[in-house]
């Protein structure tokens, strides 16, 4: 059974894609520099953290699949706004604001992306403050990015050997009928939901975690690949270990992008602290994995083991340290 799911998951759409970033590494390299304090600010992560006084300025920004935005123009325009909001939380960070950039080739067709955006940004309290509307397009299509700030990071560059990998999970949602996303957001208020996702800022602030990132398209073994090719380490994970939502089959759940969903790169002392945050707002938090020095993925399933990527030979992303 292993060996199967390997193979359709080394194929999958959504881990394949992936390696698109690397035309941007190439580009960009590693790291750029403050234009005017020189400070270093690395690539690769969820966002870049600019440093400014005692803490930093995150700034992102996610185009929304095609195919999405035309046949569930509402639910493209709610996860426009709802994956930057997780991407400022994931670097442990608090939103402040987003800009969006619509394209349409009629000006009703906006209508309910608009309403899908609104919605978030009242969900989540994150304004929209301006942006680029283009109704004289060939094709409907969005992209949002979002400026947020925090205090202590959470970042892809801090994984280190020993470290004890956490997924943490909202499974009190359903399955998207068509598309590959578990959606624990749309029926709740927005207390709750920020109330959640604001562990994470209070994880950093605490120094109780400094390395993760939110479970993204890719899944929970793309975005794990990508949290281990940016700080240079390998992981094992134990795929029946993971938190999952019951009747979901498991590759299934292995290609879904939750609503919420973390892997967090955690110290052993930290643990239980950590699990108890999330366990506290009923998330699960279960260990699913050990990082390693070598920079590979292993993969376990019951008794047993296969390896599945090779970083220094297959990059992902190339957002690699040398």
């Amino acid at each position: 059974m292993l060996a199967q799911l390997v193979a359709q998951l080394q194929q999958a759409v959504s881990l394949v894609q992936k390696q698109d970033i690397q035309t941007a590494a190439r580009q960009l390299g590693q790291r750029v520099f403050h234009p005017h304090t020189g400070a270093a600010i690395a690539l690769g992560d969820d966002c870049a953290a600019i440093p400014q006084g005692e803490g930093y300025l995150l700034l992102a920004a996610e185009g929304i699949w095609p195919q999405l935005v035309q046949e569930d123009p509402w639910f493209a325009g709610w996860c426009a706004v709802m994956v930057n909001v997780s991407d400022i939380y994931a670097m442990g960070g608090h939103p402040l604001a987003v800009v969006d950039a619509i394209w349409s080739q009629t000006p009703d067709a906006t209508e309910p992306i608009w309403e899908g955006m609104t919605a978030a940004s009242r969900t989540f309290n994150v304004p929209i403050v301006g942006g680029h509307s283009n109704h004289h397009s060939p094709y409907n299509a969005l992209a949002v990015s979002i400026l947020g700030q925090a205090k202590a990071l959470i970042t892809s560059f801090n994984a280190q050997p020993d470290d004890v990998l956490l997924l943490a999970v909202d499974l009190d949602g359903q399955a998207h009928p068509k598309y590959p996303f578990w959606n624990a957001a749309t029926h709740k208020d927005g207390e709750t939901l920020q109330a959640n996702l604001a562990i994470l800022p209070l994880l950093a602030e605490r120094g109780w975690c400094d390395a993760g990132k939110d479970v993204s398209m890719g899944g929970v073994i793309g975005t794990l690949l990508m949290l281990l090719e940016t700080s240079g380490v390998g992981a094992r994970l134990a795929l029946d270990a993971l938190p999952s939502p019951q009747g979901v089959p498991l590759l299934q759940w292995l290609l879904s992008f939750p609503s919420y969903g973390f892997l967090l790169s955690v110290r052993p002392n930290r643990v239980l602290d950590v699990q108890a945050l999330f366990r506290d707002r009923a998330i699960a938090c279960e260990a699913v994995g050990q990082i390693l020095s070598d920079r590979s993925l292993t993969l376990s399933l019951g008794n047993d083991v296969m390896p599945f990527w090779d970083l220094p030979h297959q990059p992902l992303t190339g957002f690699a340290p040398p």
